[in-house]
């Protein structure tokens, strides 16, 4: 069922040879934040935490037989993308904020056929599927490194892919009921997000300094 899951998404290397993270780049940096920076990073980071755990708790909807609440679940998964769109607003304005949201729903809605395609043990609509969304990545990558110069596109496409690779490995794991798997995927799935979120907003404020001091 991995390999099933996993196919099309071609990225099995470390996170830290993905997203060339370093011992380096994970220490302490010697700088000075002002609040509101430090509220807009955390903010953003929030939202990005809601992204992973919201559809972690979509695929326990989605593939628990008993669960009821898979399409309130859904809902609040949805919403979550509104709001990510809508806190870059301030800065980007009304329509690149929209443009996110949309993209982002388009993620989401992509991976909700993935999980239905897997649980039928659909081998070739899920490669036609992960195919799709790494084309959407793709084009978030694109519109997120388009709207600011300090974003760099291969960087957030090796980012965002790292990103649906462990949203299979949680998938996967839940379908086949390791448990101990599941856990650890979405551990590495909060952390790489955190990664992905504070690439973003750090690019923000350097793009806006007069926004964030």
């Amino acid at each position: 069922m991995k390999k099933l899951l996993l196919m099309g998404l071609i990225l099995f290397f470390p996170l830290n040879m993905v997203v060339g993270i370093s011992s380096a780049d994970a220490a302490p940096k010697e700088k000075s934040m002002s609040q509101a920076e430090v509220k807009f990073e955390n903010d953003f980071r929030r939202l990005w935490i809601d992204h992973i755990l919201w559809t972690s708790n979509y695929i326990t909807s989605a593939t628990t037989a008993t669960a009821e609440d898979q399409k309130e679940v859904l809902a609040r998964l949805l919403k979550n993308q509104e709001d990510i769109g809508n806190a870059i607003k301030p800065l980007y304005g009304e329509k690149a904020g929209n443009k996110l949201t949309t993209l982002l729903k388009d993620h989401i809605v992509i991976a909700g056929k993935i999980v239905d395609a897997a649980k039928s043990k659909n081998e070739s609509l899920v490669d036609q599927l992960n195919k799709e969304w790494l084309k959407n990545a793709d084009e978030i990558a694109a519109f997120l490194s388009g709207a600011n110069p300090h974003l760099k596109n291969e960087e957030l496409k090796s980012l965002l892919t790292m990103h649906l690779k462990l949203v299979a490995n949680d998938l996967s794991a839940s379908l086949n009921k390791d448990w101990n798997a599941r856990i650890a995927s979405i551990d590495e799935g909060v952390t790489h997000m955190i990664i992905m979120s504070d690439t973003i907003s750090e690019a923000v404020v350097k793009q806006f300094p007069d926004k964030f001091k």
